[in-house]
C-alpha cells in the first residue's frame, strides 16, 4: 500500500503542484481546504493529469472537531501543511485574522496529529521569517524576525514546532522557507489563480499580459537595489513542489527538526520581471511606480546550498521557463479556473 499522504490547502497554488507530483511519485493523497483562496477546480485538474483520484474534504483548520473526523478515517503516514492566509498587505490591515487561522489552524493541526500518532511534517514556512536580512544571500543560520503580521504567524509557527520537538522526540519536522513561488505546471492547466487583486508580483504582471487588468502597481523606486524596485529570488512553483516530495520521500530519516530554505540563489527587481515578461510572452505590460508597501523589504535572495545537500534537490528551472509557464497557464486561462 502506498503510504498516505495529508496535504492541507491542497487546492491551492503550490499544493495544488505538490499533490500533482505526490501522486505521480506513487503517494495516496487526501486534502483538507477551505476554499477561501483556492478552487476545487485545481484538484479535478491534477486527478485529470495523473489519472488518479484525491479524496477531498472542505474542512477550516480551524474547526478541531472537522478535522479530527479527517484523522479519524485515514491512517497518514505523513502531512504536508499549506494552509494559511498569505498576503503580506493583508496581513497588515487585518492581523488578528491571520493569527487566528494560521496560528490556531496549525495548533488543530498538531494535536490532531498527535491524537493520531502521525507525528511527521513538512511545514510550508517562508523566507519572510528573515525580516529585513542584514545582507545576501540569505542562509538558514540567519537571525529570524519579522516586519508584518503574516511572517509573524510563520515564524511563531516554527516556533511552536520547535517547542512540540523538544518536548516529544519523536515528532520529524521540516520547516522550508520559500522565496518567491512562480510559474505553472508545464501543461497550462493548472497555475496561480488568486482570488481579487493578486498580492504577488507575478501573477498580477500576467494578468495585466492577458487584458485583465489595467495596470501592475510597482510599489516603490526608490530601494537601494540597482534599479530602486525590490529584489526577490524567484523560483518555479513545479521545483518547489518537488522539494516536498523529497521531503516528504526522505522525513522517516530526520530526526528533530529540519529547516531549510528553498530558492535558486539569483535574485531579480520588479523592472526586470517586467522586462523578460515582455519578451516572453510578446506582451506590453504597463505599469505604475507607486508608494512603498508597509512590511517590504528591499532584497532578500536564498543560499539554497543546504537543501541541495540534505535532500538532494537544486531549482533545475530557469527564468524563461517561470515566464512561459506563466504565460501558457494565463493565456490558456484568462479568468483563472472560472476559464
Amino acid at each position: 500500500m502506498p503510504d498516505k499522504i495529508l496535504v492541507t490547502g491542497g487546492a491551492g497554488y503550490i499544493g495544488s503542484h505538490t499533490c500533482l507530483l505526490l501522486l505521480e511519485a506513487g503517494f495516496e493523497v487526501v486534502v483538507v481546504d477551505n476554499l477561501c483562496n483556492s478552487s476545487l477546480e485545481s484538484l479535478r485538474r491534477v486527478e485529470r493529469l495523473t489519472d488518479q483520484l484525491i479524496r477531498f474534504y472542505k474542512v477550516d483548520l480551524t474547526d478541531f472537531k472537522a478535522l479530527s473526523k479527517v484523522f479519524e478515517e485515514h491512517n497518514f503516514h505523513s502531512v504536508v501543511h499549506f494552509a494559511g492566509l498569505k498576503a503580506v498587505g493583508e496581513s497588515s490591515q487585518i492581523p488578528l485574522t491571520y493569527y487566528e487561522q494560521n496560528i490556531y489552524g496549525t495548533i488543530n493541526l498538531l494535536k490532531a496529529m498527535q491524537s493520531n500518532d502521525c507525528k511527521r511534517i513538512v511545514f510550508s514556512s517562508s523566507a519572510t521569517v528573515y525580516g529585513d536580512p542584514a545582507s545576501v544571500p540569505i542562509t538558514e543560520d540567519f537571525p529570524i524576525s519579522a516586519t508584518n503580521p503574516y511572517g509573524r504567524t510563520k515564524l511563531f509557527i516554527e516556533e511552536i514546532m520547535r517547542d512540540q520537538s523538544t518536548a516529544d522526540e519523536n515528532w520529524q519536522i521540516v520547516l522550508l522557507r520559500y522565496f518567491n513561488p512562480v510559474g505553472a505546471h508545464v501543461s497550462g492547466d493548472i497555475g496561480e489563480d488568486p482570488q481579487g487583486i493578486p498580492n504577488n508580483l507575478m501573477p498580477f504582471i500576467s494578468q495585466v499580459a492577458v487584458g485583465k487588468r489595467e495596470k501592475l502597481s510597482v510599489f516603490g523606486d526608490d530601494y537601494p537595489t540597482p534599479d530602486g524596485t525590490g529584489v526577490r529570488d524567484y523560483i518555479h512553483v513545479v521545483d518547489l513542489s518537488a522539494a516536498h516530495v523529497k521531503a516528504i520521500q526522505k522525513v522517516d530519516s530526520f530526526k528533530g527538526v529540519t529547516t531549510l530554505n528553498l530558492g535558486t540563489g539569483n535574485g531579480y527587481s520588479v523592472l526586470e520581471m517586467i522586462k523578460a515578461f515582455e519578451l516572453g510572452s510578446g506582451k506590453t505590460v504597463k505599469y505604475e511606480i507607486v508608494t512603498r508597501r508597509t512590511g517590504d523589504i528591499a532584497e532578500c535572495w536564498a543560499d539554497p546550498s543546504l537543501a541541495a545537500k540534505i535532500l538532494g534537490w537544486t531549482a533545475s528551472k530557469d527564468l524563461n521557463d517561470m515566464i512561459t509557464d506563466t504565460w501558457r497557464w494565463q493565456s490558456n486561462n484568462p479568468q483563472g479556473y472560472e476559464s
